[in-house]
């Protein structure tokens, strides 16, 4: 009995650090997509990363307002806030990033590191009316 039970806890714990120490996977722009004569599709790379820590590079787009919960992470440098349109026009070289906590805008011109869950499939914000395909449910945003 006592050895099941140092066995459970050991594989509780075993599981819990495997959780914890697991890297981030890195995604790229050029891996989220498929391009084809309907449009963009998620790829295979995109999809099978659904619901996992992945880690992007990018710049912080150009938000609304100076005090942020989501934001879009460009593959360049962008002057303007990207998108506000419908998912019907949506590039394949942005990802949106939701926040846990409001913060406030970083510099436009400068590369970011975003680790988070990756989520997929078409989202309107609620308070704003953005639409999105892809997220990034940031853990962690790295300068």
């Amino acid at each position: 009995m006592k050895l099941r039970i140092a066995t459970l806890i050991f594989s509780f714990f075993t599981l819990l650090a495997s959780q914890v120490l697991a890297e981030a996977i890195p995604l790229s722009y050029k891996e989220m997509y498929n391009v084809t004569s309907r449009g963009l599709q998620f790829s295979k790379r995109l999809t099978s990363l659904k619901g996992q820590q992945i880690k992007m590079v990018g710049f912080m787009a150009p938000p609304l307002t100076p005090t942020i919960n989501f934001f879009v992470l460009a593959e360049e440098p962008m002057a303007i806030c990207p998108f506000c349109s419908t998912d019907a026009d949506w590039p394949d070289n942005i990802i949106v990033v939701k926040l846990e906590k409001p913060v406030v805008a970083l510099p436009f011109d400068r590369p970011i590191i975003v680790e988070g869950t990756l989520e997929i499939g078409s989202e309107v914000d609620a308070e704003t009316g953005f639409v999105s395909q892809v997220r990034i449910r940031a853990k962690n945003i790295k300068e």
